[in-house]
């Protein structure tokens, strides 16, 4: 049985330790069986990117930190084959940034991006993620956490199904 999580961050500033939000979406057997949104309470209270995410300070100041909500992200994560996300290289560094920031040992599967089964699936090009949800008709509202997180759970759902060589493929 394959099981995945499909995960997406939202950092708070061009520092990869500052995630304030997080969806993840675990998936056993084509499925969607959880799925979760956190706010996270960044180490530093500047925004940068509330104009990309609308998430402020204000929203995130009494929220857990990264340290505090480990224990619930890291259940989710339990026995997770691989992660998916969406350009991955980002969200794996942002994860193990967070990870590094609060001595937590990050977790080992690889990291599937979800941009990379696009591109070999269906020569999807731009492969932005609202690009791949509109030509796959997956409904999005691009840079919620969770909405981007759901939104590559079915595309790596949709590769499987398709001629590509995916990870959820015995």
């Amino acid at each position: 049985m394959t099981i995945f999580v499909a995960l997406d961050f939202e950092t708070a500033d061009r520092y990869r330790d500052s995630a304030c939000a997080i969806g993840l979406v675990r998936v056993e057997q084509g499925q969607v069986v959880d799925k979760v949104h956190y706010l996270i309470r960044p180490p530093r209270s500047g925004f940068e990117f509330t104009h990309i995410h609308g998430i402020t300070w204000a929203q995130v100041a009494d929220q857990p930190d990264f340290a505090e909500l480990w224990p619930q992200i890291a259940t989710l994560l339990a026995g997770a084959d691989f992660f998916a996300a969406h350009n991955a290289p980002f969200d794996r560094s942002v994860l193990y940034a967070c990870c590094r920031a609060y001595g937590l040992l990050p977790p080992t599967p690889e990291f599937v991006c979800t941009v990379k089964l696009a591109r070999q699936a269906w020569n999807i090009r731009p492969t932005k993620l609202p690009d791949v949800c509109a030509y796959l008709g997956i409904a999005l509202n691009h840079h919620d956490a969770l909405s981007d997180a759901e939104a590559c759970a079915q595309i790596a759902i949709a590769s499987a199904l398709g001629s590509v060589k995916s990870p959820l493929k015995p």
